[in-house]
């Protein structure tokens, strides 16, 4: 994939940083790993689970952030101590580190997370404060913000 030159972008308009921050955030996300795989879901109109298989990382091994618009999902083990070598007859179990990182939507919030089955959970939700929701207005109505002019 070629890279994209965007600062003709951010020197040209007004408020586009952020969409130019956007496409590079997509374009570094694009370049993950697919390992280890996962399922997102919409369970009701604001909440969303993202379901991933880790299958051999325990409760200590996982690590999960969010920074901004950002969620990392990191899985790392600990160095093995042990010169015993196990020996595979076939070994289909990946124990490799990982790290995952999701891009969330404005408001989009981690309100839990919990690992069972080889599978960890991360449940998500969207709050829209109330100064942002839409507004209906009313035909003929008029606003008045500031009454200083009397």
């Amino acid at each position: 994939m070629r890279n994209i030159d965007l600062s003709p972008l951010y020197r040209s308009f007004i408020g586009s940083d952020r969409l130019a921050s956007l496409i590079d955030a997509a374009n570094r996300t694009d370049n993950q790993s697919t390992y280890p795989p996962y399922n997102i879901e919409l369970l009701g109109d604001d909440q969303y689970r993202i379901s991933m298989a880790v299958a051999g990382f325990g409760q200590d091994d996982i690590t999960i952030e969010s920074q901004d618009n950002t969620l990392s999902i990191q899985g790392k083990k600990p160095e093995s101590t042990e010169q015993q070598e196990r020996k595979f007859l076939h070994k289909g179990i990946s124990e490799k580190n990982f790290e995952r990182k999701f891009q969330l939507g404005d408001h989009v919030k981690v309100v839990g997370a919990n690992l069972a089955d080889g599978l960890l959970h991360v449940d998500l939700e969207r709050h829209i404060p109330e100064a942002k929701k839409p507004r209906r207005i009313e035909i003929g109505s008029r606003l008045i913000e500031n009454n200083n002019d009397q």
